[in-house]
């Protein structure tokens, strides 16, 4: 997978994990939404899941006929989400 996809998919799972924190942040949803429709119509993306335990989100998908499953560090992947309860304008 080209660079241009693993940053799609990570931009993705940062921005659906804001969005599902926060349902009444239209613009999250609609973040959300928007690289989801990337992934499904450049990088033909189907049956998207993720799940995550301790230290780690398990993000799996079906591209080109094949099962994939990525691993990606649950802090990293919440920074997002962290940066936009810290700051006071934002709130929750």
């Amino acid at each position: 997978m080209t660079n241009q996809f693993e940053n799609a998919l990570f931009d993705y799972l940062q921005i659906k994990i804001v969005a599902d924190a926060r349902p009444k942040d239209d613009a999250a949803k609609k973040t959300s939404e928007f690289f989801y429709s990337v992934l499904e119509e450049d990088h033909k993306v189907e049956n998207l899941q993720f799940t995550k335990d301790e230290t780690m989100y398990h993000v799996t998908y079906t591209a080109q006929g094949k099962t994939k499953k990525k691993f990606y560090d649950r802090e990293a992947v919440e920074q997002l989400l962290t940066a936009i309860e810290a700051e006071p304008r934002y709130g929750k």
